[in-house]
């Protein structure tokens, strides 16, 4: 009689992840972010948020900013300080939605504000190669070097989930190891803590070059919720410089998993737009 287990394992099938060679219906149905309505039926909400000035008593990061011109207005939201609190969308649903998709990691922080005017292809394209070029001799075997750099334990986990068998970054070539001068990419979550400064950048200058550096999560693209109350810290960028930001509160393990593929070329910026 076969063991319960292995009965077990062939009626659940192969349950590991094709992506990013297939599609997958859970990342590109993940909620990661909210989006804001810019078209005229929202026009007069939009103006009287303005007029109100009520945004900071809704989100408590003060990711969302209004500009007013006229006798319209625009609303942006800045997902690099998001919670996913979901004040905004239920105090206005009419202008402010809930997002799907993993595909969130960025090559530039101000790519995370959603509304505003989009860099041009022109300036990404520029970024994108510079990138490429550093990397270039980074192949099929990739190491990361992961640092909490003053998490909640929250992000700790979605890096965790990346090793077991439903994402598996072992098929992709990439693996975590615990020493930096092993490391080809630095995973960096928390808010970028006084205490971890130092040992934040004795890990990068210990990476031999070149080296990719992902924030990861919010609290590590702009401090989240801690950075705004008494610690101050708003994130890694002020330590580190950063090639690959990834919003979340935390970051689901497809989007860190998108992160990692798109600084190493493997797979095409998503955007949060």
């Amino acid at each position: 009689m076969p063991a319960p287990w292995a009965v077990r394992g062939l009626r659940n099938g192969i349950l590991t992840s094709r992506w990013p060679r297939h599609a997958d219906e859970y990342f590109d149905s993940f909620v990661s972010g909210i989006s804001v309505d810019q078209g005229p039926a929202t026009a007069g909400k939009r103006l009287a948020l303005a007029q109100q000035g009520t945004l900071d008593e809704i989100c408590p990061t003060g990711a969302l900013r209004v500009v007013s011109h006229g006798a319209d207005a625009d609303l942006t939201v800045d997902r690099g300080r998001c919670i996913l609190c979901g004040n905004c969308v239920a105090a206005m649903p009419e202008v402010f939605t809930w997002a799907a998709g993993s595909a969130t990691g960025v090559l530039q922080r101000e790519q995370l504000v959603v509304g505003q005017l989009s860099e041009t292809d022109e300036t990404l394209a520029i970024v994108r190669s510079q990138l490429a070029h550093r990397v270039r001799r980074l192949r099929r075997s990739i190491h990361i070097r992961h640092v909490d750099a003053g998490s909640d334990g929250s992000d700790e986990w979605e890096v965790q989930a990346l090793l077991n068998p439903v994402y598996d970054i072992h098929r992709l070539g990439v693996f975590i190891t615990a020493s930096p001068r092993h490391a080809d990419i630095l995973l960096v979550t928390g808010v970028g803590a006084s205490g971890m400064a130092a040992p934040l950048r004795r890990t990068r200058e210990a990476m031999p070059d070149p080296v990719v550096v992902i924030a990861a999560g919010t609290d590590a693209v702009s401090g989240g919720l801690v950075g705004q109350g008494y610690s101050d810290n708003r994130g890694v960028g002020e330590l580190v410089a950063v090639d690959v930001w990834v919003p979340g509160a935390p970051a689901s393990p497809f989007s860190l998993l998108h992160a990692i593929l798109l600084a190493l070329g493997r797979v095409p910026p998503g955007g949060t737009r």
